[in-house]
């Protein structure tokens, strides 16, 4: 697959992601059995996984948003902004974080710290990739669905400069 100026390959089958969703979503119901968690996607990256995963969810639970960016490109900027916040009150509730895909962490523990600032009983993170560098640092990610190294990748929502994102499957930046 050819996106702008770059080349990629299948990574990840939609067959393969589709299994580890609904793995993802057994554990989550197993440990939210007495719980209305509050599920948090992290736009715009997650909203494939989000959706799926929450259809999967046969508990109670609830869907909030946010969107923080810090990505130009095929490289994070390490500025964090949030540019749309979440609009409910969050005091008290179970959260879990879905993101698509944890890189350095620095996302991850930026919303982490101001939920937990705000009153939230518990704060966990669900994500479809986590790459090596957020292994390094050892970010709590309670759910994760697959182990990456360093590959850029898109698709399943994941995208380079705003292209790729509606593919069924994950592809990797061919070097």
């Amino acid at each position: 697959m050819k996106l702008k100026d770059l080349t990629f390959k299948k990574l990840l089958a939609a067959e393969r992601i589709e299994k580890k969703v609904a793995t993802l979503a057994r554990q989550i119901e197993k440990d939210y059995k007495d719980k209305t968690p509050v599920f948090l996607p992290i736009l715009n990256g997650s909203f494939m996984f989000a959706a799926d995963l929450i259809k999967e969810i046969d508990i109670p639970c609830r869907v909030s948003f946010v969107k923080i960016s810090s990505y130009t490109g095929t490289a994070s900027t390490g500025q964090l902004k949030t540019l749309i916040g979440h609009d409910e009150s969050l005091f008290g509730a179970d959260i879990i974080i879905v993101e698509d895909i944890v890189d350095t962490g620095q996302t991850l523990t930026k919303i982490s710290d101001e939920l937990k600032g705000l009153g939230a009983k518990s704060v966990e993170c669900v994500a479809l990739l986590r790459k090596q560098p957020a292994r390094e640092k050892q970010v709590p990610i309670k759910y994760i669905g697959f182990e990456l190294e360093h590959e850029f990748v898109v698709g399943y929502g994941l995208d380079y400069d705003g292209l790729g994102r509606n593919t069924r499957d994950v592809y990797s930046k061919v070097e």
